[in-house]
């Protein structure tokens, strides 16, 4: 019989607070670029493809380093990684606030990808290694969960306020205080951990996962803005090829960077693959659902992001209504219905039509947070307590990457698919008498149709306004849809994927254990 593991203590519980402030900024930040890049825009004066770089390398960097920044905290320190990470991001934020030329901007934004991924799966395998308690753990990963919820809300709200009272600068600066606190409070308050046997350091395999990451990531990117098919088909194909290369690498070294055959633990594999499809849809159907708000309906940044904070209030609680709840209901029923209940959220789109009010969407968006917020917490909580503590930055890499190319793959493939049936609904719907080129011109974006309305006579500007938002509205319904019946499908998934995993006992303690990734 198990040992019964040691509860945390209060200094615990603060040091959590330590651990959630820094994925409640890079949640916000991640949303601030967004909207400041008009005023970047107009300041900067940078091409097309440089603002895509803007944009883009953030992601690319995080993605392709969080194999390989896990790997170093295994084997160096979790924490010492995250430190370090946090200095970094401190650096890059006063770079890209003190940028006067758009390459200077590109470079701080990298920065910031390379210190982010030191933070992300810090955070969360530290967090393995403070609660070893099941139940106490699966709190803290609520905690930690509802952070990122809030601060995914509150980046619009945070980010539009700063941008309008002060600049774009001010966007970037807003990080140093949070990371100075950190720096200061997590050494006394947060303990180390560490892999004990870390083995050498893989350079191959260093360079395969990072090398095969951002060209995978930037495929799927590339592929999404429909230009360069080519180009994307390579880059995809050729990160493809690496990663299977990365993959066979670490079952042939004695000690691999990711242990592959914690694939063989059935609840691992059922939660990590039920999070990436659960992002795919969710990301992008909701990125879509915030144009609505404002190209359709026509709210300003902050109203939209007002109507989306009863949506935020619900995701943060969920996580720990789940955590009371899995104690009395299986995890895999609890799972499946949490994901079901986000089906049905993007089920409601179905009825959408341009008139559709604010409030349907906001009740529609409190039902994906519901269930998101239930299933994904569970996830997470599975993924860690697959493992014991020394692999724990392992599971958390592999969390985090799963949620990358969850983001990367439905922003693309959903992306492509809203685009794809906006152009046809308006090439069907448009006024005929359009002046040459415009219709080509309106079907790239929802935004430029609006413009170009905007400035075209009367009655002609009115019709194309008109038929570009059905055009939207019609594909938004569509697209919910299929975003509906794929989270469907992945809650069978894990339904079944998932079906007799403990609720309190780790599940090392009670799966057959995959080959050990330490020597004895």
């Amino acid at each position: 019989m198990p040992e019964t593991p040691p509860r945390a203590t209060t200094r615990t519980w603060i040091g959590l607070a330590v651990l959630v402030l820094p994925m409640l900024l890079i949640a916000v930040d991640g949303m601030v670029l967004i909207f400041a890049l008009a005023d970047i825009a107009a300041d900067l004066e940078p091409s097309g493809a440089q603002q895509l770089w803007m944009l883009d390398i953030y992601a690319l960097m995080l993605a392709g380093l969080l194999i390989t920044m896990s790997s170093l905290g295994d084997r160096f320190g979790r924490r010492k990684v995250l430190l370090i990470g946090a200095v970094f991001f401190a650096i890059a934020s006063v770079m890209g606030a003190l940028s006067t030329e758009p390459w200077m901007l590109i470079a701080a934004r990298a920065l910031l990808g390379i210190a982010g991924a030191a933070i992300m799966p810090g955070t969360l395998s530290l967090i393995r290694n403070m609660f070893l308690d099941r139940n106490q753990r699966r709190t803290a990963i609520a905690v930690w969960s509802s952070m990122g919820a809030l601060g995914a809300a509150a980046g619009p709200i945070v980010g539009g306020w700063i941008i309008e009272v002060f600049s774009w600068h001010a966007a970037f600066l807003m990080n140093i205080p949070v990371m100075i606190l950190l720096l200061v409070l997590a050494p006394i308050l947060v303990p180390e951990s560490r892999n004990p046997n870390p083995g050498r350091v893989d350079l191959p395999s260093i360079v395969l996962s990072l090398a095969g990451m951002i060209s995978f990531v930037y495929g799927v990117k590339t592929f999404a803005g429909g230009k360069e098919p080519g180009l994307a088909l390579l880059t995809f194909l050729l990160g493809l090829a690496l990663l299977v290369l990365f993959v066979i690498r670490q079952l042939r070294v004695p000690v691999p960077m990711i242990n592959v055959r914690l694939f063989r633990v059935r609840a691992f594999t059922g939660a990590v693959i039920t999070d990436l499809l659960s992002v795919f849809s969710l990301v992008g159907a909701m990125f879509a659902l915030t144009q609505f708000l404002q190209l359709v309906v026509g709210l300003s940044v902050i109203q939209s992001a007002l109507w989306m904070l009863p949506q935020a209030a619900v995701s943060a609680s969920a996580g720990f209504i789940a955590a009371a709840l899995v104690k009395r209901i299986p995890t895999a029923l609890l799972v499946s219905t949490g994901v079901l209940i986000t089906a049905g959220g993007f089920a409601t789109l179905l009825t959408l039509t341009p008139d559709t009010p604010p409030w349907v969407i906001a009740i529609a968006l409190c039902l994906v947070g519901l269930g998101a917020g239930v299933g994904m917490m569970l996830t997470n909580d599975l993924i860690m307590s697959s493992v014991r503590p020394e692999q724990s930055g392992q599971a958390a890499a592999v969390s985090e990457t799963a949620y990358e190319l969850g983001t990367a793959f439905g922003t693309a493939i959903l992306g492509s698919v809203l685009l794809g049936f906006y152009r046809t609904g308006l090439a069907d719907t448009a006024p005929a008498d359009l002046p040459g080129g415009v219709l080509e011109a309106a079907q790239e974006t929802l935004a430029g149709a609006l413009l170009y309305a905007r400035e075209l006579p009367g009655e002609l500007g009115g019709a194309l306004a008109t038929a570009a938002t059905d055009a939207f509205t019609s594909a938004l319904s569509a697209t919910g849809g299929i975003a509906a019946l794929i989270l469907l499908a992945v809650g069978i998934f894990a339904g079944i994927m998932l079906r007799g995993v403990s609720s309190q006992a780790d599940l090392t303690e009670t799966e057959d254990e995959p080959e050990p990734t330490t020597a004895p």
